[in-house]
């Protein structure tokens, strides 16, 4: 795949280019935001991953220029601005997903995976994590060929962890996305849900699917 950064601090954008490039990514870098957006006029790129405050020209306008142009190319913003306000602004300007500094780079990666992915194909019936298998349309699951009976809470809990797969997921961003605005239980409600999916989904096998991320939430993946 090929890839764009676009970063104004030279660090960070040399590091992320050897080691995405050691990923297997084609990878074209540049510092300001003129240069990102006459790179991605003249070429197609699987994604190109953006630094928001960048000179003679933002993140921010250089995504909306070349969404009027007609080009789609998979955006992820880069940048040290964690506000609400500044991610829905990022996201309604164009953007497909945004990482807000310092981020590890196994999630960044993540990201661009489940972004081409995105781009690439239809949206998956079935999503798979090692001898685990969670089907969209029937809603059945199994691990290593033997059905596992789901509540409606579970089902949604594991169907958002396997699309997300690999990734870092917070304890709010999973709240957030399976409970809704009136939901008044406890705060702990994350937790408890998760403990119940591990004992269905866990528990019995030497290999553990669902990973506790200490400090920052949960994860599913398969191997070490």
């Amino acid at each position: 795949m090929r890839l764009l950064i676009a970063e104004d601090d030279s660090d960070l954008r040399e590091v992320m280019a050897k080691k995405l490039k050691a990923e297997g990514y084609a990878v074209d870098a540049c510092s300001d935001g003129r240069e990102a957006l006459d790179f991605l006029e003249l070429a197609d790129y699987d994604a190109a991953v953006l630094d928001i405050m960048m000179p003679k020209m933002d993140g921010l306008e250089l995504v909306r220029r070349l969404r009027e142009k007609g080009k789609l190319t998979p955006i992820i913003f880069l940048t040290a601005r964690d506000a609400v306000s500044d991610r829905v602004k990022g996201l309604d300007g164009g953007a497909n997903d945004y990482l807000t500094k310092p981020f590890s780079f196994e999630e960044l990666t993540a990201r661009l995976r489940a972004l081409t992915r995105t781009a690439s194909q239809k949206p998956l019936n079935i999503y798979t994590v090692g001898d685990l298998s969670l089907n969209i349309e029937t809603r059945e699951v199994e691990r290593a060929g033997r059905r596992i009976e789901l509540t409606a809470t579970e089902f949604a809990l594991l169907e958002y962890l396997m699309r997300n797969a690999g990734r870092a997921l917070s304890r709010q961003k999973i709240e957030d996305h399976i409970w809704n605005c009136d939901y008044e239980g406890g705060t702990n409600v994350v937790d408890v849900y998760i403990a119940y999916l591990r004992r269905k989904i866990d528990e019995g096998h030497e290999q553990k699917l669902i990973r506790t991320l200490r400090g920052i939430g949960y994860t599913i993946r398969d191997g070490q």
